[in-house]
């Protein structure tokens, strides 16, 4: 059967619009008191988890799950606020974005009830880093081909294999990781993986830096070497994991997250355009300013339809695909609308474009493979359309 698209119009509740003035308050004392540069590019992994921390405390981790885990009970549309707010502002949620993205709500649905107790509250007030273990080598954009393997011990499990891609693991404490417990079956290949929640600093793990294009220290490759994980670590069914692992990406896929990650450079070039720019470049704006009004509605349906508690995985699939192509191609379509400069002297306006145009020009071609590739991606759209 033909799966029917919904991206219904959703309108922000009020408690939500309060929310994102109380939002910007405090992001705006927390760059005048220096928590962050906005301009500046990065921040140290001990200035993101000073601000998870304060994030925390305000309550804008874990902001939908139950009160008894941690969490604060309100709605998935402001939680989207809140998360629009601090994309908007370029602050530095890497510490704890993972965890209240998509592993703190795994656990919260599949974790084990004392994992849940111990684990929730923490991530919800803004103490720990999670990492994603998904990506292996010589398996491509294929999760399910995953061939790092979970062996079972007295106690748990012995974990040997390793994991490539791995955003953050250098700072993370923990990584919920997509292992291989059985084989495949002639039926269901996505059959024999498991989910299981590893502590980053276990004995037998090596972590080791993969350099990007700008020179950052984002990916990593992870070994497991007789990694020791107790059986109260296991996230949900043995052997069923790719259902989870599914459900997960919805959460991952639909934020504005996937469509802002170079938006910086759009927002430098319209302050060199100035109020008045001239017909070309206002066409060439309003072209863009057109795709990213529609990604934002249909992201924000998304998470309309997550707070009506369904899983929309090919909805997310669709926002995911249309925005990382979006912002893939920001940089160059920006580049192709600027004016020529000749030798005049840059003020700092043009100096902050420059400096955007050329750190989002690197970043740009790993945009469309991080959170599932577009193949990947636009063959989970074909499945939901019945056409695969």
């Amino acid at each position: 059967m033909a799966y029917n698209f919904h991206f219904d119009p959703v309108e922000l509740p009020p408690a939500a619009k309060e929310l994102r003035q109380e939002v910007r308050a405090f992001l705006k004392e927390e760059i005048a008191a220096g928590s962050f540069d906005p301009h500046s590019g990065r921040a140290s992994n001990e200035q993101a988890r000073a601000f998870a921390r304060k994030v925390g405390a305000r309550g804008w981790i874990g902001m939908t799950w139950p009160k008894q885990y941690g969490g604060h009970e309100r709605s998935h549309l402001e939680r989207y606020v809140v998360t629009e707010e601090m994309l908007a502002h370029h602050a530095p949620t890497r510490s704890y974005s993972t965890a209240d993205r998509q592993s703190g709500p795994v656990i919260l649905r599949y974790g084990q009830e004392p994992i849940k107790q111990e684990i929730l509250p923490r991530i919800a007030s803004g103490e720990l880093c999670f990492c994603i273990g998904l990506s292996e080598p010589n398996s491509g954009s294929d999760v399910f081909a995953a061939s790092t393997r979970a062996t079972r011990t007295d106690g748990g499990w012995l974990v040997n294999g390793r994991k490539i891609w791995t955003s953050n693991a250098h700072n993370a404490d923990y990584m919920i990781a997509l292992l291989r417990t059985s084989a495949p079956t002639k039926e269901n290949r996505r059959h024999g993986l498991t989910q299981f929640l590893i502590a980053c600093k276990s004995k037998g793990i090596t972590i080791r830096p993969i350099i990007n294009q700008t020179g950052g220290h984002d990916f990593n490759e992870v070994f497991f070497d007789d990694v020791f994980v107790p059986d109260l670590h296991m996230i949900g069914e043995v052997d069923m994991a790719w259902k989870q692992a599914t459900d997960e990406l919805a959460y991952e896929r639909s934020g504005p997250d996937r469509w802002t990650e170079t938006l910086s450079v759009f927002t430098e070039f319209l302050r060199t355009a100035g109020p008045e720019p001239d017909d070309r470049t206002a066409e060439g704006i309003g072209r863009e300013v057109a795709h990213l009004a529609t990604l934002r509605r249909m992201s924000l349906s998304v998470a309309g339809m997550l707070q009506a508690g369904k899983t929309p995985a090919v909805e997310a699939a669709v926002v995911k695909d249309l925005g990382t192509n979006w912002e893939q191609a920001l940089p160059n379509q920006v580049r192709l609308m600027a004016p020529e400069r000749g030798d005049s002297t840059p003020d700092s306006n043009d100096d902050r474009y420059e400096q955007a145009l050329r750190y989002t020009t690197l970043i740009a071609p790993k945009l469309t493979i991080q959170g599932g590739t577009r193949e990947v991606l636009r063959g989970i759209i074909a499945r939901g359309l019945g056409l695969r």
